[in-house]
């Protein structure tokens, strides 16, 4: 999702929690995610795979100048066959550990195997975060955890856009006035570009 349409989801939310909370939950992305980590590990679950926010970080971190936001995506069907990209398996989480950070997407209840995974993960010194639809066990092993339910009024795939563009942004770092990357520039012209005129007298 471009600059433009980010600023125009912000604005018909605006009013919402979901702008902040995004900020937020990518601030805490950012700074567990470190140059010298163990890297940014994503996964879904069986039945969703979170194809797009992959692209998405990929995307922000080479506009933003942090290739470490570019995650491997951890796919429960991966096969040898497939390319590179695609084909890391659950059995990477087993490697996952201090200095690396974990983002599950599950708008679902997870099976086992893969709870039991992130678990390990986590007792092994990985950070936890999850973008999740409520299930307690997934939200208990999250450091930090952005939750969307049924009940909200966005979904989950929303949420996902927010949360990658906010991630991207330069401005979540306490960069000196003066310095700003063109992309912060950019955003704020598009915010400008969408705004409403103001009204004639």
């Amino acid at each position: 999702m471009d600059a433009v349409r980010v600023a125009l989801l912000r604005e018909v939310l605006d009013g919402t929690k979901w702008p902040a909370a995004a900020r937020r939950f990518a601030s805490v992305l950012r700074s567990s995610v470190v140059p010298q980590g163990g890297g940014l590990l994503l996964v879904g679950t069986e039945r969703y795979e979170p194809w797009h926010l992959a692209a998405h970080l990929v995307d922000e971190a080479a506009w933003s100048g942090r290739p470490e936001l570019a995650p491997t995506l951890v796919r429960h069907g991966a096969r040898p066959s497939d390319p590179a990209h695609l084909a890391v398996g659950l059995g990477r989480l087993e490697a996952a550990g201090r200095g690396s950070t974990l983002l599950v997407v599950a708008p679902e209840r997870p099976d086992g195997a893969l709870l039991e995974r992130v678990h390990d993960a986590r007792r092994a010194g990985a950070t936890v975060l999850s973008l999740d639809g409520g299930d307690r066990e997934v939200h208990g092993l999250a450091h930090e955890a952005l939750t969307v339910t049924e009940a909200d009024d966005v979904d989950l795939d929303i949420v996902q856009h927010l949360v990658s563009a906010a991630a991207g942004e330069n401005t979540l770092l306490a960069a000196p006035p003066g310095r700003r990357r063109f992309r912060d520039r950019l955003a704020r012209l598009a915010d400008h570009v969408t705004s409403p005129p103001p009204p004639r007298w």
